[in-house]
């Protein structure tokens, strides 16, 4: 009893000592105390702000285009008023002419789902008979078993979400009435939205400040810049498989164009549908190798061309703590983690580098150690 009563207190001091030494200033338990506010915030509130967060995220991306246009000394509000009518003919476009084309092949993938299954399997048991001393019939039947359970398990999926989705129909005629709204909000009132959330906010924020206007710079080219990227890549690859003839390359192409939103890993998720996709139109044929070649090259301009060119410097981040971030916060908020991982990594790595630059200054290291 006598050792616990004294290891207590010890706990204490210790604990204390290591509280004053991290914590002691004000400007970083605000700076803690915003980030976990904001986490928290949005952890438990973003199903419901999903059209603010969308909002927010389209009127930072149009504040560039702003932006630019006032340097050219073009007034605000004219400057919003040409930024938003682009913004809106966008959505219109987007609206009227891509959505039916994409829910259509959506449609026609389904119903021909069947029979795209029944001829790939009779391409499979050819494998034997040409390939006889890398491949069985059994192991081609095993592999055509597997293959018709999860497509059955896929298949029901697809109808229960179909079957469900009339409420996110409903929400998505919301957002769309609803976002468009908010951004000219955001981009017209920015400056009075800003001073707002002034009020409420302490007033030594020097270290946050600090922070933000070292990730504010980086953020803003890595979210146009991805969005950019995404565009490329996903036009590349619908022009790259309409000339080769693949069906349903729209739907392909899409996928492949947010494939980009993770990196190293949506890049090889996405090779086994264009895989499939080519072997179920051509089998194991010239076309089919073309296919991939061309999927291949396509990843290889990605990474070496588009990259380095709309994100060089962006983001100085380890590879491993991009994976981490993309599981993280993907796993936390679905496909707007994995859209915002890089950028909220790289928040939480100048936070952590802040901080630590201001322990130094309150504890500087003893020279004589």
């Amino acid at each position: 009893m006598g050792a616990v009563a004294t290891r207590a207190p010890f706990m204490v001091k210790m604990f204390r000592e290591w509280y004053q030494n991290h914590f002691s200033d004000p400007q970083v338990v605000i700076l803690w105390i915003m980030l976990l506010v904001g986490f928290f915030g949005v952890f438990f509130l973003g199903d419901m702000l999903q059209p603010v967060f969308a909002a927010l995220i389209f009127a930072y991306l149009l504040e560039g285009i702003v932006g630019r246009l006032e340097l050219l000394r073009v007034p605000r509000q004219i400057a919003v008023a040409v930024t938003f009518t682009l913004f809106l003919i966008s959505m219109i476009l987007l609206v009227v002419g891509f959505l039916p084309l994409l829910s259509r092949q959506i449609g026609e993938l389904l119903q021909e789902l069947p029979s795209l299954i029944a001829s790939s399997q009779k391409r499979l048991m050819q494998l034997p008979g040409r390939y006889p001393e890398f491949i069985s019939e059994p192991q081609i039947r095993q592999i055509i078993d597997v293959a018709r359970t999860e497509f059955t398990r896929v298949g029901q999926d697809v109808l229960m979400f179909f079957v469900a989705s009339v409420r996110d129909v409903i929400t998505l005629v919301v957002y769309l009435v609803l976002v468009p709204f908010l951004v000219l909000f955001f981009l017209k009132d920015k400056k009075r939205i800003i001073e707002w959330a002034r009020t409420l906010l302490p007033k030594n924020l020097d270290l946050a400040a600090e922070v933000w206007n070292e990730v504010n710079h980086q953020i803003a080219n890595y979210v146009r810049g991805k969005v950019w990227e995404i565009i490329i890549v996903w036009i590349a690859s619908y022009i790259t498989f309409s000339l080769l003839g693949l069906n349903f390359a729209m739907l392909v192409s899409l996928f492949i164009g947010l494939s980009v939103l993770v990196p190293y890993i949506g890049a090889t998720v996405m090779t086994l549908p264009v895989a499939l996709m080519a072997f179920f139109q051509w089998g194991l044929g010239s076309e089919f190798a073309y296919a991939l070649v061309a999927y291949g090259i396509i990843q290889l301009i990605d990474g070496n061309i588009l990259v380095p060119l709309l994100l060089s410097g962006v983001v100085n981040l380890h590879p491993v703590a991009i994976i981490v971030a993309v599981l993280v916060f993907g796993g936390l908020w679905g496909i707007w983690g994995l859209f915002l991982a890089i950028p909220l990594a790289t928040l939480v790595h100048a936070v952590l580098k802040a901080w630590y630059l201001k322990l130094k200054t309150i504890n500087p290291p003893d020279d004589n150690s």
